[in-house]
């Protein structure tokens, strides 16, 4: 009897060592990314429609980080009211690490600002900042008709016709609206907004001498500027940017601490595991300051940066703060 019971004993003993062993061999073999078992496909909703800046952006990324954590990546366009519909369906969705989101600054600072009573969302509780992807400038642009060369030049001859100069926006509480109303202010110039559907049609009434001035995005404008059919006077961000040579900052005319940027991000729903962040940042850093997608970004005048959730979470809010104090000042709401 003495003899069964020892042999039952080894016996136990061996399945526990085995146990632990097997559970330490697993655990240790599990991928950083174990909470996305490969049975689905992650989804990466662009709020903003398929062949935007932000969507040609978005799609650059999907290939490399679909290779890095070795799942499907399928980019879903949810657009409408400014990006702001699929930054809500985000905000709301599982932290199961199978939704992420890709934008631009507007939904995530402006939007609570603009849209108190409708917006739905809090980019800063429920949304967990992943990391900034691109900056990109806007560039100050205006009709040959001005006959200015120069930032001073052009604020010089509207202090001298106060509202004669009207410039072109895509609409009120839009990046092209906010920016010249902060540099009127800084300027203390009178120009008269117009808005316009979109760019283009604003590029249009530039050339045509219909209105004056226009912050607008380089990839619509340059084209433009290079034949000579309107100039560009300065570029909006704290630096200047290699893509755009011979262009100086608004900051260095005479104006130090003007920015008024557009930049790209990405963030997932509040609830997200920290693992599953952390590992998106790790990877995301590494794909975008890659030289590949750096040269890609810069085709469409954007600088790839990279960032930490921290640095990301940092950002919007100074940038909330930034254009709160606009959007005030206008006493403007879009409810």
């Amino acid at each position: 009897m003495k003899s069964l019971h020892t042999t039952t004993r080894i016996v136990w003993l061996l399945k526990r060592y085995v146990l632990q062993t097997l559970s330490a061999t697993l655990a240790f073999a599990a991928p950083a990314w174990a909470d996305w078992p490969a049975d689905r496909p992650i989804h990466l909703v662009v709020p903003f429609p398929a062949g935007s800046s932000p969507d040609l952006l978005a799609r650059t990324l999907v290939d490399p980080l679909s290779k890095a954590l070795s799942q499907t990546i399928v980019v879903e366009n949810r657009v409408g009211a400014g990006g702001n519909i699929g930054t809500r369906y985000v905000a709301n969705a599982a932290g199961d690490g199978y939704t992420l989101l890709y934008t631009i600054n507007g939904p995530l600072v402006t939007a609570p600002t603009l849209y108190k009573k409708s917006l739905g969302y809090d980019p800063l509780t429920d949304l967990a900042p992943v990391t900034l992807v691109a900056t990109s400038p806007n560039v100050l642009v205006v009709s040959n008709a001005v006959g200015a060369d120069t930032l001073a030049a052009f604020v010089d001859k509207a202090r001298s016709q106060p509202g004669k100069f009207n410039y072109g926006s895509v609409g009120a509480g839009s990046a092209s609206h906010l920016a010249m109303e902060m540099f009127k202010e800084r300027a203390g110039i009178n120009l008269m907004q117009v808005p316009y559907p979109g760019f283009p049609q604003i590029t249009t009434a530039i050339m045509a001498g219909d209105i004056q001035a226009a912050f607008m995005v380089p990839a619509i404008a340059m084209p433009q500027v290079r034949n000579g059919k309107m100039r560009a006077l300065a570029i909006t961000s704290a630096q200047p940017v290699a893509s755009l040579p011979g262009i100086d900052p608004v900051s260095a005319q005479g104006y130090p601490g003007f920015e008024a940027i557009s930049w790209n991000a990405i963030l997932a729903p509040a609830s997200t595991p920290a693992s599953v962040i952390a590992t998106l940042q790790q990877q995301l850093g590494t794909i975008i300051r890659s030289d590949d997608i750096a040269k890609k970004f810069a085709a469409q005048y954007f600088s790839a940066v990279g960032s930490t959730p921290a640095e990301l979470r940092s950002l919007m809010q100074q940038e909330r703060q930034r254009w709160d104090a606009v959007i005030d000042r206008l006493q403007l709401s879009l409810d």
